[in-house]
């Protein structure tokens, strides 16, 4: 089969980095000026992340989780405590000011909470500096390697030729590096498969429209950008093949946590015969909670009455942002993970994999 990707640049997103731990400081892309503008800034303070976080300056589920692991390891790199109990103290608080950030992605507590073990393990003040910084180049290696794994497990389930219907951004922009739902994408094209994406725009922030088709155009993957409302006809008509998706957590009993639409893609997948796979590393699983014991983050009323700040509806309209939904687990065909695919029944599975 002839090479039919274009040849990848230095900073096509096959390679590119969302978050990294540079010189004691966090660099991240700032999402919220893509596509018009590609630009990294950089932080150095717990609170500024914390502030990125909540802005979707950083967004996707494994980024904002490393990137809040990293607001952790700034708090150690400013600390001027002397003993471990004042060091603690001071972790421990700007770790709630990033655990407050956004409810429902569940890898920020993970990473969070694997930073805050690391410290409480240190002898020292100094060797819990060493240690967290560490650790916070350790978790962006691991993210970029675990999405190659995950990429090259969910790739056995794509065809060539198949079109492939996504929500959100679940690409390099929402991790660290290579992407979950598009790493099973990216390593699909580099095994010589054409693979084609329908981006749904995904209102109201419109992550498809601003970074899934920004990443895919930028790779030369083929891609079809669709409003919200031609999901149902997309599917209807057969041009979806499989449709693949991110996580932003994965309940004990099998439920999804995605970008609000993506409860709507199953049960349109699941009614036309169209399989459904999210896509997520094993830190976005909750094996503590169940689906109904968990918060669904309420944004502002300005993403939905504003485009780009410019406003489109009446002053003074109701308004209700849900920014996730939840997928039960009778619409899901199976989890593509770094450790394995999940098939049903899920909740039984999930136990057995992810541990």
């Amino acid at each position: 089969m002839s090479d039919r990707r274009p040849a990848s640049t230095v900073d096509d997103f096959f390679t590119l980095r969302t978050v990294v731990w540079e010189g004691g400081s966090v660099k991240m892309i700032d999402q919220t000026l893509l596509p018009g503008k590609f630009r990294y800034v950089r932080f150095s303070r717990p609170a500024e992340v914390a502030q990125a976080i909540r802005t979707m300056v950083v967004r996707g589920a494994p980024a904002i989780g490393v990137a809040a692991a990293m607001g952790v390891a700034l708090a150690a790199q400013r600390s001027r405590a002397t003993d471990m109990n004042g060091f603690l103290k001071e972790l421990e608080s700007s770790a709630a000011m990033l655990r407050s950030t956004r409810p429902t992605a569940v890898n920020l507590f993970w990473g969070i909470d694997r930073m805050m073990a690391k410290a409480k393990s240190a002898p020292s003040v100094r060797e819990a500096r060493g240690a967290l910084s560490s650790e916070a180049k350790r978790m962006e290696d691991e993210d970029v390697d675990t999405n190659k794994k995950l990429g090259r497990i969910g790739a056995a389930l794509l065809d060539d030729g198949d079109s492939v219907l996504t929500q959100c951004n679940a690409g390099a922009l929402a991790t660290v590096g290579y992407g979950t739902a598009l790493g099973v994408v990216r390593t699909a094209v580099e095994q010589g498969k054409v693979v084609k994406v329908i981006v749904p725009e995904t209102r109201p922030a419109l992550q498809g429209s601003r970074l899934t088709a920004f990443e895919l155009e930028r790779d030369g993957i083929p891609c079809t950008l669709i409003p919200d409302t031609a999901i149902g006809y997309m599917i209807s008509k057969g041009r979806v093949d499989k449709v693949v998706v991110g996580a932003d957590r994965i309940t004990r009993d099998g439920y999804l946590f995605n970008k609000i639409g993506t409860y709507q893609e199953a049960v349109l997948a699941d009614r036309h015969g169209v399989p459904f796979h999210p896509a997520a590393p094993s830190s976005t699983f909750d094996l503590r909670h169940s689906h109904d014991e968990i918060t669904i983050e309420e944004r502002g009323v300005r993403e939905v009455t504003e485009v780009r700040g410019r406003r489109i509806a009446p002053r003074g309209v109701s308004v209700a942002n849900p920014a996730f939904d939840a997928t039960p687990p009778d619409l899901i065909s199976s989890i593509i993970t770094e450790k394995g695919v999940i098939g049903r029944p899920l909740a039984r599975n999930i136990k057995k994999v992810i541990s």
